[in-house]
C-alpha cells in the first residue's frame, strides 16, 4: 500500500515538472566536438570526445551500431562510462583497461526532443594494439641447456601468438644476429590479432659453446622486445694427446718413471687412459676447465718385463668415433734376478768337483767370475743365450780338485752388469770329507740299581773327522731320538740322552755310534742298566658261565712281570677275602709273575659287585689292581625306595614310577587297573616309559585308584601296587533350584558338590539381588559337611526372595558356581498409593476410561472386578479386562467405552487373589474436577539463597495438573508465588532467596477446572536458609526497552502530500488485521472443539502417581512411602531453569532434575526388593505406565494467562521470577480469564 502511494505521488510531481519544463525556450541541438579516431595499447585508457550545445534530447554512444544506453555508467559495459559535465553538454566516452574487444567503430548520438531533431556524430575508430606475448621455441624448453654437435645443421621454430600488429622475430647467438631466418604471419586465435612463426637453420661451431641462442619478438606496441632462449652446449673433439716425462733408458730398482699425458680443448673434455702393450693399465685422469685441458699421470716402477714395452695414452670424447693416441717405447736396464751355483760341493779329499754358475736374464749380459776364499779361479766354459723382454742368460762351468785345507772355504760366483755398474753373487761352502779319530761315553757305574721312572743321563763324545761325526744312541737295535740333545766344541761333538727308566730298561743295552761320511766306517761304545719296577698289570679269569643266585664261583688272579716279585690280595666291598697263593714264574724284562685264586657263593645282592685283586710290591711300596664285576641271574626285585602313592591334578599328565632290578635286565611289564591290563602300545593316553614307569596323559578323576604292576624276566616274576590320587577342581552336582518357602517359614537350599581334595570353608554363598546384602545381616545360616553345603533361612521374608549363588572352592581353579532361586510365597498386595482410588473422565457417552489395578503376590495373582459390590458382567461389550505382569507385579486394566455418567459413575472394586489370600481396592469413577492437594512436602536440600522442595502429587481431577509454590518471609508484605516448570514436576528448586532467613513455603495443584488447597492442610513448611558472608545482591532485573525509530527528514511539501496516503494506509491495515484475528480465533475454537471429541479419550488414573508406585511393597492408603522406584516420571526443576517448552509445544516427562545453581541431584531411592520368578517369565511383559499428558497446550488451559503476570504486582522481583516469566508465550494473555471451559472437560452432576 505504501509503495503504491509513493508511485502516485511521484507521477504527480513528474507531471508538474513536465508542465513547468514546457515553458522553456526552444533551441536546436548541435555538436560542439565530435569524436576522432583513437589508437591505444591494450590495457590503457581510451577517451572518445563528444560535446553538444543546446542539449534537449538524450545522449548515448553507439558501438558498431549497437546503442550503449543513456546512463552515464553504462551498466552493460562495466569498463565504459560517459564522463564530463552534462550541464555543459560534455559526454565523452571513457574506456578503461582497453581490450581487443573494444576495437570498434563508435558514434555519439543525441535523441530528438520536442524542440530539436536527433543528431549522429561522425564515426570514430578505436584501434587497440596488442603487444607480442612471450615467444615459444617449439623444439626446446625456454631456459634449458641444449646439446648440439659442432658442424651439424639444426632447425628451430619460434612462434609468437596474438599480437597486433604482427610481431617481428629475430634470432641471436650471444649478441650476434643470425640471418638465415624464414618468417610467416598467420591469423591469430581471434579476429584482429596475428601469429608470427620464424624458422632458423643453424650449423653451430665450437665457438658457440655456452652461448645463449635467443628468439626476440617486437612490434610498435612493445617498447622492449620479448626474449626467450636457451643455452647451447656444443660438442666438439679434443686435440691429439701429448706424452711427457720419458727421455732415456731407465734402470730397474733405481729409477722411477713418471709420465704425463695432456689433451687440449674438446667438449666435453677428453677422457684419458693408459695402455701398456695394448692392455689398459690406468683410467685415472683429471680435467682443468679453466685451461680447457685433460691431464693424466702414470707412475711406473720399471721391471724386467717393462723392457721394450710400448706405453700408449688415448684421448676420447663422445664426438670422436675412435680415440686419439700418443705412444712411447721404454728401455730398462736390469740385473739378473737370480745367480745360482749348481753341482756337488762336497767330496773326499783329493777328489775332483764340477760346478756350474747360471745368471737369470739381464740387460745387458753380465760377466761371471769365480772366487775360492780370496783366490780367483778360472772358468772352464762360458755360455750366453737370449731370454724374454730382450734379456740375456749367462752360464759359467768350473772343474776343481779339493784338498783337506779347502774344507769350509766359500766358493763364490759373481755376476757384474756394466750398464748398472753393480754386481750380484752366489756362494756355497766346500766340504772335504775325512774320518773321525776317537769315541767315549759318560754313564753310571756298572752294578747301579734304579727305581722305575727315575731320570738317568747318558753322554757320548767323538773327536776329529770331516764332516764332524754324527752321534746316535741305540736301545738294543732301535735308534733313540726322544730325550737327546746334540752339542759341539771345536772338532769335538757330543750327544746327551736323558731318559726315565721303565720296566723295559731292566738289563737293556744302550749303544752310541759315531758316523762320518757314508763312505767311512762308524765308531761304537755301550752300557747296561738295572731297573726295579712294580707289576705291569693284573688279570682275573673265571671259568663259570651264567652264574645264578646261590651258586659257587672261583676266580683266578695273575700279576704281570715285576722286579722284585709281588704278593696278591683279594678284596670285596672293602673287605679282605681268604684266597690261595699259587706261586711265581719268570716273566718279561727280567721280572717275575705271581698267581692266586679265591672261591665264594653269590646272591642277587652280589649282582654288579666288584671283586678286586691287588698285586703289591713291598720293595717299591706300590699296588697294582684290577676287578671282576659279578653278573648274577635273578628274577625282578623292587627297590625299597619304590613309591606307592602318586598325586596329580586332573587334566594334567603324571608318571607312576617304577624302581625294579633284574638280571638279565630284559623285563616284561604288565600294568593292571581295575582288573584290566593296560595296553600301552598305540594308546593315546597310556605310555610305557624306560624303566617300566607308566605315564598317563589327560588324567581324569576316573583314573584314580590302585594300579598293579607285574614284572617278569627269564628268571621269574614279581609284582607291587601304586595308588593314583587325582585332584580336581570342584563341580556342583545338584542344587535346590527353585526352593519354595511360605512367608515366615524356614527354607534350606542344599548345594551338592564333587571335589578332591575336600577342604574346610569350601562352600561360600552370595546374594545376587539388585542391592548388595550381607548374608549375616539377612539372618541366613551357612552350613557345610563334606561335599554338601546348606544355606538356611529362618523366618523367611519377602526381602529374602531372589537369586543366591553357591560357590565351591577347594583352592583348585576354576571355582564352581551355581545359582538357586528362593521363592517366598505371600498373598496378593494391591498398590494403594495416592490418586489410585479415583478416576475422572467425561460421562458424555463418547469417552473411554481405563481403570488399573496393580498387585504383587506369589504365586500367580488372579483379578476380578465388581461395580458397586456386584460382579462385573464382562459379557457386556462396553467392558473389557486385560491382565499383564512382569515378575511378581501384576496389572489388571478395566477398559470402559462410551462412558455414561448415569451408568458408569460408580465405585469399581478390584479383587486380587491367589491360593494364599485376597486383597481389595475400590476405585471411584468420577466426573472431571479440580485436583486434590499435594501431600508430603519436604526439603531435599537448602543453601544461602535457594531451597529444593519435593512433594507427592494428589489426584489430578482427570485433567493435566500443574503446581504453584507459595512462600513468605517475615519482612514480606504478602505471599510470593512461583509456578513450577515443567508443570508436572514434583521436585523444584526455589532460588533468589535471602541468606539466613526463615521462610514459610507451601504448594498447591491446579488444572483447567480450578485449584486445590495447599499441601498438608495449608500449614506450610518452615525453612531457614544458610548464612553467607558479604552483602546479598538485590539488583532488579533489567527489562530491555524498545529502541526508538529514526524519523526520516523530508520536505514540508512532500510530507504534506504523503500524510493523506499514510493515514489511509493505517486505517486499512488495522481493519485487515482485525479481520484476520477474528477468523483465526473462530477457526481455532472450532478445531479445538472437534479435535478433542475425536481424540482417543482413554483416561487412566493419575498416571504420574501410578508410575511412582510401581513395583513397591505394601503402602498405606493415605500417604505413600518415601521410597520410590529408581525410575520415576517426576522431574525436578528450578524457578530460573527453562526446562520445559513454551505452551503448545511438547515437553518431555523425563526432564533432567539437575539445576544450574545450585548443583542438586535428583533424589534416588532404593528398591524395596522386587522379585524375579522363573514361573512368571512369560513372553508378555508389563510396561510401566508413563505420564499420559506429555503435551502442555496453552489452548487447552484457560487459566494459563494468570501465570504470565503472576509476579508483576509483587513488591519485589528477582532474576528467578523474570526467567520464569520468559517461559510463557505472550499470546497466552489474549485468552480471556473467564473463558468458558470446553464441554468435554466439564463435569456432570449426578
Amino acid at each position: 500500500m505504501m509503495t503504491w502511494s509513493l508511485f502516485v505521488l511521484f507521477a504527480f510531481l513528474l507531471s508538474d515538472l513536465t508542465k513547468r519544463g514546457s515553458t522553456t525556450e526552444n533551441l536546436q541541438q548541435a555538436f560542439r566536438v565530435e569524436p576522432d579516431d583513437v589508437t591505444v595499447h591494450e590495457g590503457e585508457m581510451a577517451v572518445l570526445r563528444c560535446e553538444v550545445d543546446n542539449l534537449s534530447g538524450v545522449v548515448q554512444w553507439a558501438k558498431d551500431g549497437l546503442l550503449l544506453g543513456p546512463s552515464m555508467d553504462i551498466p552493460s559495459f562495466p569498463r565504459y562510462r560517459m564522463v564530463g559535465d552534462s550541464s555543459e553538454g560534455k559526454f565523452d566516452l571513457q574506456v578503461t583497461r582497453s581490450q581487443l574487444e573494444d576495437d570498434a567503430i563508435y558514434a555519439c548520438q543525441v535523441g530528438p526532443s520536442e524542440s530539436s531533431g536527433g543528431l549522429i556524430s561522425r564515426s570514430a575508430l578505436l584501434t587497440v594494439l596488442v603487444p607480442p606475448k612471450r615467444p615459444l621455441i617449439v623444439e626446446y624448453a625456454a631456459g634449458s641447456v641444449v646439446t648440439w654437435v659442432a658442424g651439424t645443421e639444426y632447425t628451430l621454430n619460434c612462434l609468437v601468438e596474438d599480437a597486433r600488429p604482427p610481431a617481428d622475430i629475430a634470432f641471436y647467438h650471444g649478441d650476434v644476429a643470425v640471418t638465415d631466418v624464414d618468417s610467416s604471419v598467420e591469423p591469430g586465435s581471434s579476429e584482429k590479432v596475428f601469429s608470427t612463426k620464424a624458422t632458423l637453420r643453424i650449423t653451430p661451431q665450437s665457438s658457440y659453446n655456452k652461448q645463449q641462442l635467443t628468439c626476440r619478438a617486437s612490434n610498435p606496441v612493445a617498447l622492449i622486445p620479448v626474449v626467450v632462449g636457451f643455452t647451447m652446449n656444443i660438442l666438439f673433439p679434443p686435440q691429439p694427446p701429448i706424452i711427457q716425462g720419458y727421455k732415456s733408458p731407465v734402470v730397474k730398482g733405481k729409477d722411477k718413471l713418471k709420465l704425463t699425458c695432456i689433451s687440449l680443448s674438446g667438449n666435453p673434455l677428453a677422457t684419458l687412459q693408459w695402455l701398456k702393450n695394448d692392455e689398459v693399465i690406468s683410467r685415472n685422469w683429471e680435467t682443468d676447465e679453466a685451461s680447457q685441458l685433460s691431464r693424466s699421470f702414470l707412475s711406473i716402477n720399471p721391471t724386467a718385463e717393462d723392457n721394450l714395452a710400448v706405453v700408449t695414452c688415448q684421448a676420447l670424447n663422445q664426438v670422436l668415433p675412435l680415440p686419439l693416441q700418443a705412444t712411447v717405447m721404454i728401455h730398462v736396464a736390469f740385473l739378473p734376478e737370480q745367480v745360482k751355483i749348481i753341482g756337488s760341493t762336497s767330496a773326499p779329499e783329493n777328489k775332483e768337483i764340477s760346478v756350474s754358475c747360471s745368471a737369470s736374464p739381464s740387460n745387458p749380459p753380465v760377466l761371471l767370475r769365480w772366487w775360492l776364499g780370496w783366490k780367483e779361479l778360472n772358468a772352464t766354459e762360458v755360455i750366453f743365450s737370449e731370454a724374454a723382454h730382450g734379456g740375456m742368460i749367462t752360464v759359467s762351468n768350473l772343474t776343481y780338485i779339493v784338498q783337506r785345507e779347502d774344507n769350509g772355504l766359500s766358493l763364490i760366483c759373481e755376476a757384474f752388469n756394466e750398464a748398472t755398474m753393480s754386481a750380484k753373487s752366489a756362494t756355497v761352502t766346500l766340504r772335504v770329507e775325512y774320518p773321525p779319530e776317537k769315541i767315549w761315553i759318560d754313564v753310571p757305574p756298572p752294578g747301579a740299581i734304579f727305581r722305575y721312572d727315575t731320570e738317568v743321563k747318558l753322554v757320548c763324545f767323538a773327536s776329529g773327522g770331516s764332516p764332524l761325526p754324527r752321534l746316535n744312541w741305540f736301545k738294543e737295535n732301535r735308534i733313540v731320538t726322544q730325550g737327546t740333545t746334540s752339542g759341539s766344541s771345536g772338532n769335538i761333538v757330543s750327544k746327551e740322552l736323558i731318559l726315565k727308566t721303565a720296566p723295559s730298561d731292566n738289563m737293556a743295552t744302550y749303544r752310541c755310534n759315531a758316523t762320518g761320511s757314508s763312505r767311512l766306517s762308524a765308531l761304537t761304545a755301550f752300557t747296561r742298566l738295572h731297573v726295579q719296577f712294580p707289576p705291569l698289570h693284573v688279570t682275573i679269569t673265571v671259568k663259570e658261565k651264567n652264574i645264578k643266585s646261590g651258586q659257587s664261583v672261583t676266580l683266578h688272579c695273575k700279576s704281570g712281570s715285576s722286579n722284585p716279585p709281588a704278593s696278591l690280595t683279594w678284596i670285596k666291598d672293602g673287605k679282605k677275602l681268604q684266597a690261595t697263593n699259587l706261586g711265581q714264574t719268570k716273566a718279561e724284562f727280567g721280572g717275575f709273575s705271581a698267581m692266586g685264586k679265591m672261591t665264594l657263593v653269590v646272591s642277587s645282592a652280589d649282582h654288579g659287585t666288584r671283586i678286586e685283586c691287588h698285586a703289591y710290591s713291598t720293595v717299591l711300596s706300590e699296588d697294582v689292581n684290577t676287578f671282576y664285576q659279578l653278573t648274577v641271574l635273578f628274577p625282578p626285585e623292587f627297590s625299597t625306595q619304590q613309591t606307592h602313592r602318586v598325586q596329580v591334578m586332573e587334566h594334567g599328565a603324571t608318571q607312576l614310577p617304577l624302581l625294579v632290578s633284574a638280571s638279565p635286565p630284559e623285563i616284561t611289564y604288565r600294568w593292571r587297573f581295575l582288573g584290566e591290563v593296560l595296553l600301552t602300545e598305540g594308546s593315546p593316553r597310556y605310555h610305557l616309559r624306560e624303566g617300566g614307569s607308566l605315564e598317563i596323559w589327560n588324567v581324569t578323576r576316573a583314573d584314580a585308584g590302585i594300579y598293579r604292576i607285574s614284572c617278569e624276566n627269564s628268571e621269574g616274576q614279581n609284582e607291587t601296587t601304586v595308588v593314583l590320587d587325582v585332584q580336581y577342581s570342584p563341580t556342583i552336582r545338584s542344587i535346590g533350584d527353585p526352593t519354595y518357602v511360605d512367608l515366615g517359614c524356614t527354607a534350606e537350599i542344599v548345594c551338592q558338590a564333587d571335589a578332591n581334595p575336600i577342604t574346610t570353608n569350601m562352600f561360600q554363598w552370595k546374594w545376587l539381588g539388585d542391592l548388595e546384602k550381607d548374608l549375616g545381616e539377612m539372618g541366613v545360616e551357612l552350613l557345610s559337611e563334606g561335599l554338601v553345603g546348606r544355606l538356611r533361612v529362618l523366618e523367611a521374608q519377602r526381602s529374602h526372595a531372589g537369586l543366591f549363588e553357591c560357590q565351591v572352592d577347594n583352592e583348585i581353579l576354576p571355582v564352581a558356581r551355581s545359582t538357586a532361586r528362593l521363592i517366598v510365597r505371600y498373598p496378593p498386595e494391591i498398590i494403594k498409593g495416592p490418586g489410585l482410588r479415583k478416576m475422572a473422565v467425561s460421562g458424555d457417552g463418547r469417552s473411554q476410561a481405563a481403570l488399573q489395578c496393580h498387585a504383587q503376590g506369589v504365586p500367580s495373582v488372579q483379578f476380578t472386578w465388581a461395580k458397586n459390590g456386584d460382579t462385573l458382567d464382562l459379557q457386556d461389550p462396553r467392558y473389557s479386562v486385560v491382565t499383564e505382569y512382569e515378575g511378581s507385579l501384576y496389572v489388571s486394566s478395566l477398559t470402559i467405552v462410551n462412558v455414561s455418567a448415569v451408568l458408569d459413575y460408580a465405585t469399581f472394586t478390584c479383587t486380587a487373589s491367589n491360593e494364599l489370600g485376597t486383597d481389595l481396592l475400590d476405585i471411584q469413577l468420577l466426573s472431571t474436577s479440580h485436583p486434590d492437594p499435594p501431600s508430603g512436602l519436604k526439603v531435599v536440600s537448602v543453601a544461602h539463597n535457594w531451597v529444593t522442595l519435593q512433594w507427592t502429587p494428589g489426584f489430578d481431577g482427570g485433567l493435566q495438573q500443574s503446581f504453584r509454590i507459595r512462600y513468605h518471609w517475615p519482612e514480606a508484605v504478602s505471599f510470593q508465588y512461583v509456578d513450577v516448570v515443567p508443570p508436572h514436576a514434583s521436585l523444584f528448586t526455589l532460588t533468589g532467596l535471602l541468606p539466613h532467613t526463615v521462610y514459610n513455603v507451601s504448594v498447591n495443584a491446579r488444572n483447567a477446572l480450578g485449584e486445590s488447597d495447599y499441601a498438608d492442610g495449608g500449614v506450610g513448611l518452615r525453612v531457614s536458609t544458610a548464612e553467607k558472608e558479604g552483602k546479598p545482591d538485590f539488583t532488579e532485573p533489567k527489562i530491555p526497552s524498545m529502541p526508538e525509530q529514526e524519523t526520516p527528514v523530508m520536505s514540508l511539501a512532500l510530507g504534506g502530500v504523503l500524510g493523506g496516503f499514510g493515514g489511509l494506509l493505517i486505517v486499512s491495515n488495522l481493519s485487515f488485521l482485525a479481520c484476520l484475528l477474528h477468523r483465526r480465533k473462530s477457526r481455532t475454537l472450532k478445531e479445538h472443539g472437534t479435535q478433542e471429541t475425536t481424540k482417543g479419550k482413554v483416561r487412566f488414573g493419575n498416571s504420574y502417581t501410578v508410575a511412582k508406585w510401581l513395583k513397591l511393597g505394601p503402602h498405606s492408603e493415605e500417604g505413600g512411602s518415601e521410597d520410590s522406584s529408581p525410575k520415576t516420571t517426576s522431574a525436578g526443576s528450578t524457578a530460573t531453569a527453562q526446562g520445559w517448552s513454551q505452551p503448545g509445544r511438547h515437553a518431555e516427562s523425563e526432564t533432567d532434575a539437575s539445576v544450574t545453581e545450585p548443583n542438586i541431584p535428583l533424589a534416588w531411592f532404593g528398591s524395596p526388593g522386587n522379585h524375579e520368578y522363573e514361573e512368571v517369565r512369560l513372553p508378555r511383559k508389563y510396561e510401566e505406565v508413563g505420564p499420559l499428558y506429555n503435551v502442555w497446550n496453552a489452548k487447552e488451559e484457560p487459566w494459563i494467562h494468570e501465570y504470565a503476570g503472576a509476579y508483576q504486582h509483587s513488591g519485589q522481583s528477582s532474576a528467578g521470577y523474570v526467567m520464569t516469566l520468559a517461559d510463557y508465550d505472550p499470546v497466552a494473555d489474549l485468552w480471556p480469564l473467564d473463558e468458558e471451559v470446553p464441554f468435554e472437560q466439564q463435569g456432570e452432576l449426578v
